[in-house]
């Protein structure tokens, strides 16, 4: 990952919160750089390694529903650059369009091998391809949709400064966020309120705390704790 000049930073990232994060992630040129190097190598590795079984989950993907083997979304990644996350369809083809972007645990859109593939988080296997392609890096802040992002504080802004990721410690803590937007769709919240008021404010505390204290050893330290908590 290179970051780009402050000066070439879109307009609307720009402001006091990303001026000292753009900064201090400067002084990490280095760091950056073998983020990169390593995601590259990795994810290339990993797509060899787990061909076999991308190839059995497909299958097995087309003949629990119809519709197409990889679900294809828009999301918001380094300075609002738009992109298509890959992942493994686990809901009814064009789900997205007949409910609430936020899926819940008992969300009636998912289909029966969806359900077993997202408790192992085995649907995200296919965004080895976004890593590769540079659009994502293997930790780093989970990619928002564009509705979610304009609604960013100018400090969420910090997050749009490096490329988002297949995990992070937000991700691991809040595995189970589905259990909280529940509670509060109880207390008459809707689905997307409680995403926005409740989940997304306490998430982004930890990854503008990744941001101001990344290093190489803490990433390694983030995806070993992912495999961890998978295995739970």
């Amino acid at each position: 990952m290179f970051l780009k000049k402050w000066e070439d930073v879109p307009e609307n990232i720009k402001n006091i919160y990303t001026e000292n994060a753009y900064k201090k992630l400067s002084n990490k040129k280095i760091s950056l750089f073998f983020k990169r190097f390593f995601d590259i190598l990795f994810s290339l590795i990993l797509l060899i390694i787990l061909s076999p079984i991308i190839l059995i989950i497909s299958v097995l993907i087309k003949i629990d529903s119809t519709g197409p083997v990889f679900y294809r979304q828009e999301r918001i990644t380094t300075y609002g650059k738009k992109f298509k996350i890959y992942k493994f369809r686990t809901m009814i083809q064009d789900a997205d369009k007949k409910g609430s972007l936020v899926t819940t645990k008992a969300d009636d859109r998912i289909t029966k091998i969806g359900k077993k593939i997202r408790k192992y988080r085995i649907d995200e296997i296919p965004q080895l391809i976004n890593v590769l392609f540079g659009d994502m890096s293997f930790v780093g802040v989970r990619p928002e949709v564009q509705k979610y992002v304009d609604m960013y504080t100018d400090e969420m802004k910090v997050t749009l400064l490096m490329p988002a990721g297949i995990t992070s410690t937000a991700s691991i803590e809040f595995k189970d966020e589905d259990k909280v937007i529940e509670e509060e769709t109880r207390k008459g919240l809707t689905i997307d309120e409680a995403y926005l008021q409740k989940v997304l404010p306490q998430k982004m505390k930890k990854n503008l705390e990744y941001i101001d204290n990344f290093t190489l050893f803490g990433d390694l330290k983030i995806c070993l704790n992912t495999i961890i908590s998978v295995i739970k």
